[in-house]
């Protein structure tokens, strides 16, 4: 996959207060209840939500065929009454969807997509082959269905076209390897990330700041998937690191080691800044907005500061 340059990449509109939020199941089946739980808590953050009534079919895991989760999700870049498209969950399936969907189609059309986890397959591509910014972030069937699910500052800063704004020490993040890069923010979860490695749909690591998360692996696992990436030279030109809060990445409860051990053991020698447990994809509360395909800043010493140095939105 060939990812473009930050300056050449296509910015959606920005999000404002009032606007229609589409929402989409790409992946797995989604829970009713959950479904109107998140449509509220969009409500409540200022927006009208609106969804297809086929978000709620279901083959096997999926949330219903390929072909419905692909024209759900075509359907909603095109209409105009649709400002932003934020997942429902994640799960499984979004790989179904990289041999049907009309990129072309979608890149004429780009909004503002979020979602994180199975959704990373979609984020990399859109940024990569789509050519436009795309958002790890909240999800409505998760995060926005329970109270504290979403940090809405850097929400509003990512959605809203703010020009320069700052991911500071209320991120959860801690400093491993101190120093200081530029790069462009990419990444997502790890899991997927290295399920792409091999495929038309490889990852473009080189020049970014990347951020990797992932839920419930243990850590021997998060150590052969870094070191996957390490041996396929996706390691190699990357700028910094910054590992999400990684719930429940643990062996057992007599562990006697901590992941952030685990992971120094293959990035601590990079020569790169490395952080650890910024609260963005899977966490334990107020899910962080990230832009992927924007120029950050990362600067890791007594504290960790995630700057981002561009709108990720037109206003």
């Amino acid at each position: 996959m060939v990812t473009a340059s930050p300056s050449s990449r296509t910015k959606p509109r920005a999000l404002r207060p009032g606007d229609k939020v589409g929402i989409v199941a790409p992946a797995s089946n989604v829970k009713s209840e959950m479904l109107e739980a998140g449509c509220d808590g969009l409500r409540r953050a200022g927006y009208e939500p609106f969804y297809f009534d086929s978000i709620l079919e279901r083959d096997l895991y999926f949330a219903g065929s390929v072909e419905r989760r692909a024209r759900e999700l075509e359907d909603m870049f095109v209409r105009d009454d649709i400002r932003a498209i934020v997942c429902a969950r994640g799960g499984y399936g979004s790989n179904y969807l990289l041999q049907t969907l009309d990129l072309k189609k979608i890149a004429a059309h780009a909004k503002i997509f979020v979602g994180y986890s199975d959704l990373t397959s979609l984020l990399i591509s859109f940024t990569g082959a789509a050519n436009f910014v795309t958002f790890h972030g909240p999800m409505v069937a998760k995060d926005f269905a329970v109270a504290d699910g979403v940090d809405l500052a850097s929400w509003r800063d990512a959605v809203s076209g703010a020009a320069e704004w700052e991911i500071g020490e209320a991120s959860g993040a801690k400093p491993l390897v101190t120093g200081e890069a530029e790069g462009v923010l990419y990444g997502g979860c790890l899991s997927i990330l290295v399920a792409a490695l091999g495929t038309p749909y490889d990852i473009s690591t080189a020049g970014t700041i990347l951020f990797l998360e992932d839920l419930a692996a243990k850590p021997y696992q998060i150590d052969r998937m870094l070191m996957q990436l390490k041996l396929a030279g996706k390691l190699q030109d990357v700028r910094g690191i910054v590992f999400g809060e990684m719930m429940d990445c643990r062996q057992g409860p007599a562990q006697d080691y901590t992941l952030e051990e685990v992971v120094l053991r293959v990035v601590g020698e990079l020569g790169i800044p490395v952080a650890f447990g910024l609260r963005s994809g899977h966490v334990s509360r107020a899910n962080i907005t990230l832009p992927i395909g924007v120029k950050a800043r990362l600067e890791v010493g007594g504290e960790v500061r995630l700057r981002i140095l561009e709108p990720a939105t037109t206003v």
